[in-house]
């Protein structure tokens, strides 16, 4: 009979280590679980750390674990399996995957900007990632089916494509650095239809909301809709700054002679530089709202509403549910 330890008092693997109800320890939280570290760890030491956190839910640990240890391999587990089904996502989906991922097809749109079908090709493939990450990570209690998946896949790369390729014609006799603005017009707008369209089980049938105990208290399309428009908004805000910025850097290096001479490595400069933004603002995006929303009383469907006074009374002045990602 092996010897286990038990878990120290007042630890809970499950909860954030840091105060989720403000921005910091958010941006804290969200640091450690998109480090791109985490997509060169081996399967073998993410089913270890699996092992290992479940081991600690149910309160047994190997003799000598230490903080240290739980905490790392809870890193590991967030960065790879799915919050509700606790499978292992595929290696693309995954939030860790966010920077390489998008830094490469982002330097890409940003360097291959001017020939329509470039353009036609780079927003093809970053609709495509998109499309894999929002499956990925998809809320598992809305399940979605794989022909709602093809038709937001394709509406959202439509909306892309008839962005970029619109405005590129448009841009044609506009100062160049508009022409750079283009492909962050065109993630934008697939943004706003991509989400939506991914997660419209959530917005026909309403999402469960809680009271501050988690006691479910109904179903509400108006929270599913403040929580789809919440991550629409955090998704556009981490392209925002790698986006806008990043041409503006490019504008005014390209005038250099130095530049000039060494055109074959402005597209590995783009990729390398939209990295260095999309490191921080990964996890800042994501930190922006908490990841439990909240909606007033007041703001709920008038049934649910009474529903709710009539069962609780004034008790309730808010609910709560999960925003996803």
């Amino acid at each position: 009979h092996t010897k286990m330890a038990t878990i120290p008092l007042g630890f809970n693997i499950d909860s954030p280590r840091w105060d989720q109800s403000t921005f910091l320890g958010r941006l804290k939280h969200f640091l450690n679980i998109t480090d791109p570290r985490t997509v060169l760890v081996p399967e073998e030491e993410l089913d270890r750390a699996k092992a290992l956190v479940e081991g600690c839910r149910a309160g047994v640990v190997p003799p000598g674990s230490s903080w240290e240890q739980l905490l790392y391999a809870k890193k590991l587990y967030d960065s790879a399996f799915h919050p509700d089904s606790g499978e292992k996502m595929n290696f693309v989906g995954r939030m860790s995957f966010q920077v390489p991922g998008g830094m490469a097809i982002t330097g890409c749109m940003l360097q291959f900007y001017r020939t329509v079908p470039a353009v036609v090709f780079w927003q093809w493939v970053n609709q495509s990632f998109n499309a894999f990450v929002n499956y990925t990570n998809r809320n598992a209690a809305s399940p979605i089916s794989l022909r709602q998946i093809g038709v937001a896949y394709v509406t959202a790369t439509g909306a892309a494509l008839a962005t970029a390729v619109g405005l590129n014609l448009y841009t044609k006799r506009a100062p160049p650095l508009l022409a750079r603005w283009v492909p962050f017009a065109a993630v934008a707008a697939a943004n706003c239809v991509n989400i939506p369209m991914m997660r419209q089980q959530e917005i026909i049938n309403g999402i469960t909301v809680t009271d501050e105990n988690n006691n479910e208290l109904g179903r509400s399309r108006r929270a599913a809709v403040k929580g789809i428009a919440q991550v629409v908004l955090s998704r556009i805000t981490m392209a925002a700054p790698g986006m806008i910025i990043l041409p503006i850097i490019m504008d005014r290096l390209e005038k250099f002679t130095f530049m000039q001479r060494i055109r074959v490595l402005h597209g590995p400069l783009q990729v390398l530089l939209c990295g260095g933004f999309l490191l921080f603002m990964v996890p800042a995006a994501c930190a922006l709202f908490p990841q439990r929303c909240s909606l007033a009383l007041a703001d709920l469907e008038l049934e649910l509403h009474d529903s709710i006074v009539a069962k609780h009374g004034d008790k309730v002045p808010y609910v709560y549910f999960n925003k996803g990602l």
